[in-house]
């Protein structure tokens, strides 16, 4: 089976107490344009991320506000940044790296909560079931294409709340050369 196969370039995820603090009191996230996951939106808003060795302006925050902070990062920002960027399931932030997020009118410090996404496939439980495949199983993925490629431990995630795509980073999308509508075959 083919599935959709995006980018997911660098972003933040922030509390909507981060979004006072980064927007101003009473703030809340405004939303530009839906993603492919239902209910997920690309807002407005943007910041500055900030490591010991330099910084990175103009970086995405993702909608809805979550329980928690977290920053999505490819290993290339890692580097240019200084900081750490464990590769990580999202959610999955304890012990992960530190950074600052500065907006318009303040700034946060995280000291957990950077990560590099596991790649990872959006599955609906219907399209798992077809497959037979479950939540937590771990595949590869061809991609075909200029640069063609086999990825090899991605993660199935299972959700009626989800729609079926498989996410990347920047490195692995660039690698690939990755073109708008890619696909790739799951291999089990």
């Amino acid at each position: 089976m083919n599935i959709l196969v995006e980018m997911s370039a660098r972003h933040v995820h922030l509390t909507a107490e981060a979004v006072e603090i980064l927007f101003g009191k009473g703030a809340t996230l405004t939303e530009k344009r839906e993603l492919s996951q239902p209910g997920q939106y690309l807002c407005e808003e943007r910041v500055e991320l900030i490591g010991s060795k330099k910084s990175i302006g103009n970086v995405s925050v993702l909608g809805p506000t979550r329980p928690e902070n977290q920053v999505e990062i490819s290993l290339t920002d890692a580097r240019t940044l200084g900081v750490e960027a464990p590769i990580r399931m999202s959610g999955d932030v304890k012990g992960s790296g530190a950074v600052t997020i500065k907006g318009p009118c303040g700034e946060i410090v995280l000291e957990e909560g950077v990560i590099a996404a596991q790649r990872h496939i959006h599955m609906i439980p219907e399209t798992a079931e077809k497959l037979g495949v479950k939540d937590g199983q771990v595949v590869s993925v061809k991609v075909a294409g200029a640069r063609e490629v086999t990825f090899g431990e991605t993660v199935i995630r299972v959700s009626p709340k989800f729609a079926d795509a498989m996410h990347i980073d920047t490195d692995e999308a660039n690698a690939v050369a990755l073109p708008r509508d890619a696909q790739g075959e799951i291999i089990l």
